[in-house]
């Protein structure tokens, strides 16, 4: 069945007896859970919880219009990244009892792949038509499996680099909070699962109970697909895994900008070499392209958000806020206090002639 598809694969699925068993005579949608060892606990509570909000009135629980069931092999407990086990409720058997198989994926250097059965069920499930969901580094896993050959798929910008490494040669999608390809949906993980789950409460159940279970999580209303992720989006486009590596480091250190013989301790490189890929992957320097991360995060911040201008140039990494609108006045040819008023139209596109 492709995701996009009207409906369930109602008729395929209602003709089986194990069907009819399985599915309460009222659900609209049903979603079998494999959770991967280690697996991130809130990628898969925020999924679930927009089920159970969704599936009742109120939030009295009962598994009326959604049900869902954590499917094991060996039905021994699942250990979560922060330590809780969570017991799964059934085997995992005939995959065609579910609307949608969803993997949740945990810390990668703990989970390199699933185990053969959970292989031979996701394939089953493939060959059936039931549509994947990769949660956080789920999307690994299915790729692992060969389930991702051809589709696009969403990585949290965190992990783009490990992505990368692993498998050469795919182009994953990490400015989107969920990517929605045929019959593979796959999310960042984090509050983006709970904004996944609601999308396919609202295609099968309904959009009054999609906003509801956001709205009970005190969670926004319903984001779309191609929302950008709350992480820092890179304007620079490379696939050299040391310039990765850097601009990654850069991102997470914004507010304190970690300097470039820094960075290079952290990574085991020469300051040099890392200049070098720089030259040659980007045509500018590191410290320019750090720079330039920092100015395009104040750009947003001001347009954005109601902090005050000094606060914005303190969270960018400037301690002087005098420095602060000098610079960010060469790169977008006005004042943060003009941006902000209107008084002048921007972009970040605009450069300065100054980019060191």
């Amino acid at each position: 069945m492709s995701a996009e598809s009207g409906s369930p694969k109602g008729t395929t699925r209602a003709a089986t007896p194990r069907a009819r068993t399985r599915r309460a005579p009222t659900s609209r949608l049903s979603v079998g859970f494999i959770l991967a060892k280690r697996f991130t606990l809130c990628a898969f509570a925020n999924f679930v919880d927009v089920l159970r909000l969704a599936a009742d009135e109120g939030d009295r629980s009962r598994p009326i219009l959604c049900n869902w069931s954590i499917l094991s092999d060996t039905m021994e407990p699942m250990t979560s990244s922060c330590g809780v086990a969570v017991q799964p409720m059934e085997r995992l058997g005939d995959p065609r009892r579910f609307d949608y198989i969803v993997v949740v994926g945990g810390l990668i250097d703990e989970t390199p792949t699933l185990d053969p059965a959970y292989n031979r069920f996701l394939h089953d499930a493939a060959d059936a038509g039931v549509p994947l969901v990769g949660i956080c580094t789920g999307s690994f896993l299915l790729h692992q499996a060969g389930l991702l050959d051809g589709y696009r798929c969403c990585v949290s910008w965190f992990h783009h680099v490990d992505f990368l490494e692993q498998f050469e040669g795919l182009n994953p999608v990490t400015d989107q909070i969920f990517v929605v390809d045929r019959d593979r949906l796959t999310c960042s993980g984090g509050v983006s699962s709970a904004h996944l789950a609601a999308y396919l409460v609202d295609k099968h159940v309904g959009q009054a109970q999609a906003s509801k279970s956001l709205h009970i999580m005190i969670i926004d209303d319903l984001l779309q697909a191609d929302k950008p992720q709350p992480g820092i989006t890179l304007d620079f486009k490379t696939r050299d895994p040391l310039v990765l590596r850097t601009l990654l480091l850069m991102q997470q250190s914004i507010d304190t900008p970690m300097s470039i013989k820094e960075i290079s301790r952290r990574l085991g490189h020469s300051k040099r070499q890392i200049e070098r890929h720089f030259r040659s992957a980007l045509g500018t320097s590191p410290q320019a392209a750090f720079l330039s991360i920092r100015l395009s995060l104040a750009h947003h911040l001001i347009t954005t958000s109601d902090k005050t201008i000094a606060q914005i140039a303190l969270d960018c990494g400037f301690c002087d806020s005098s420095h602060f609108s000098r610079t960010f006045r060469g790169r977008f040819g006005t004042t943060p206090h003009l941006l902000r008023v209107g008084g002048a139209e921007t972009s970040p596109d605009h450069v300065s002639e100054q980019q060191e």
